[in-house]
């Protein structure tokens, strides 16, 4: 495998500006001299966690929530920014409590993913969420989220599912179910 030289950085703006994103141009010259301009999502330093919630009955723990984007209620698993200051472990533990109304004594991270590496920097930690309590916080969600249980032994029916594509909830499942079966 050769070992490539990042590209140099010539130029770095601010095309766009929300109140959630700002969409930055980089112009880069690579190694062979050939120069392009690229569009990404501003880091925003803030990355994300996702859990796979088990209970003790054998269920996988769910939320159908409203996604803008896809402008439909997805199915997929619990998940949310991880705050300053907070480790991820302590992110999905908050998140759980928020979304589902339970923490978990137990996280096994399963890998750190990142969405689209052209365009965005963020990362998300997956993990196994087991051992769970039952304690609730209070969220940032704008209704209250659908909770659904679904038979561990039934999981990859999910993939099937029509409500559940999201590709991090997909990823998250196949990798928490491998090292399920590993154990």
């Amino acid at each position: 495998m050769t070992k490539r030289t990042k590209p140099e950085i010539l130029a770095q703006q601010t095309v766009a500006q929300s109140k959630l994103f700002s969409i930055e141009s980089l112009d880069l010259r690579f190694s062979n001299g050939e120069e392009r301009t690229y569009e990404r999502m501003k880091p925003s330093g803030r990355n994300a966690v996702m859990m796979v919630p088990i209970t003790e009955q054998g269920d996988i723990l769910l939320v159908r929530e409203y996604a803008a984007g896809t402008e439909r209620y997805e199915l997929g698993f619990p998940k949310g920014l991880i705050d300053p200051g907070e480790q991820p472990n302590e992110a999905a533990v908050r998140e759980l409590k928020e979304e589902i109304g339970f923490g978990a004594n137990k996280l096994t991270p399963l890998k750190e993913v990142i969405l689209a590496p052209s365009y965005f920097s963020s990362k998300m930690t997956l993990f196994i969420a087991e051992e769970l309590y039952p304690e609730k916080l209070e969220g940032d969600e704008p209704e209250p989220l659908d909770i659904v249980r679904w038979p561990l032994a039934q999981a990859e029916e999910l993939l099937t599912h029509l409500d559940f594509c999201e590709a991090r909830s997909i990823t998250a499942l196949l990798l928490a179910l491998r090292v399920l079966n590993n154990n």
